[in-house]
């Protein structure tokens, strides 16, 4: 028994070393690479510049630029991956992703609202946040009786209908919303309806709630996984899986308003990830949350990539290379679930 406790925390640290050298690479290539090309020799100098708080170089300037994008990118990718594990092991659907129960329609509402009005940066995240939490608080109302519920296989069932029906609510006001938007508004609110790391920055309060919530589901995961299998049987061997559904629900909901918030409605992240790395590693969430969720982070850094250097001096969305990519390869994933 103790030589297979060692075996598997042996595999878990060389799985995941080998995911934070991946995320590192990543990381370093998106700084060096772009519309203006840094060599790699000149990285250690402007970052020590950073470091002493004098960016005076324009390597160092150029340096300090991409990292808060990358960082953000790296974080947004992160939290999607790891509330998409979590919203499939909720629902016990493999189509399940972060936006499935309309928690990123409610966030929006809120920044779709405030650019038709004009508000500030400042104020879009406030307001995405806001209508974020607000379709959080008011699904978890509508179905509170069936999270609390033990043994109930209809509560999944009851949740994910529930989220459906309300994020198709906050897409007829989002249609409205562009409908009668002026033109001055109408694109700043489709990119961020799209997904755009444009502007974004590193947010602390994300970095926080991602690394609450990673500590709190690895201290769940044995439990998730039971409750992955069926609810009856996670009961029969003691798991209190109304409390898991609920730390699911809530640590998925706050996660997907930090990333929604921070950089729009970016797709397929929180799809296509987890199930790469469940077909990858396999299905125990002691494995499968870590390295969904450094996958997810290193996944859109790239796609960030792509999405600034394809057609330079253009920026893309990087919501619609997320979906380039996201489309064939689950289509991949699914093609070949089915041979095995």
């Amino acid at each position: 028994m103790r030589k297979g406790t060692t075996l598997w925390k042996g595999r878990l640290f060389g799985m995941l070393a080998l995911l934070v050298c991946f995320s590192l690479l990543s990381l370093l290539v998106a700084c060096l690479v772009g519309s203006a090309s840094m060599e790699w020799q000149s990285l250690p100098s402007a970052f020590f510049e950073l470091l002493r708080g004098e960016p005076a170089s324009l390597t160092a300037t150029l340096l300090q630029l991409r990292l808060q994008r990358l960082f953000a990118a790296f974080l947004t990718g992160c939290s999607l991956a790891l509330a998409g594990v979590m919203m499939q092991a909720l629902l016990r659907n493999p189509l399940a992703d972060p936006y499935i129960l309309g928690v990123s329609g409610g966030a929006s509402v809120g920044a779709l609202f405030m650019l038709f009005v004009g508000g500030m940066v400042w104020m879009v995240h406030a307001a995405a946040l806001t209508g974020a939490v607000a379709v959080a608080i008011l699904l978890y109302g509508l179905v509170r009786r069936e999270l609390g519920q033990n043994a109930n296989t209809d509560g999944s069932t009851q949740l994910l209908l529930t989220g459906v029906v309300l994020a198709l609510g906050c897409g007829a006001v989002i249609t409205l919303l562009l409908s009668i938007a002026s033109d001055g508004h109408l694109r700043g609110m489709v990119f961020w309806l799209v997904g755009d790391l444009e502007g974004a920055d590193m947010n602390w309060l994300s970095v926080l709630v991602l690394i609450t919530v990673m500590a709190c589901m690895f201290r769940m995961a044995r439990s998730i996984n039971l409750l992955a299998l069926h609810s009856e049987e996670a009961v029969a061997l003691g798991v209190n899986v109304a409390l898991v559904r609920k730390a699911l629900f809530f640590c998925g909901a706050l996660l997907t308003a930090c990333a929604v918030t921070n950089a729009g409605s970016i797709g397929f992240v929180g799809l296509v990830v987890p199930h790469f790395c469940r077909m990858t590693f396999g299905a125990d969430h002691r494995l499968l949350l870590p390295a969904a969720t450094l996958a997810g982070g290193s996944f859109l850094v790239l796609a960030d990539l792509l999405a600034r250097v394809l057609f330079m001096p253009h920026q893309l969305p990087v919501g619609a290379v997320t979906a380039l990519i996201g489309v064939p390869v689950f289509l991949f994933q699914l093609y070949r679930f089915r041979a095995n």
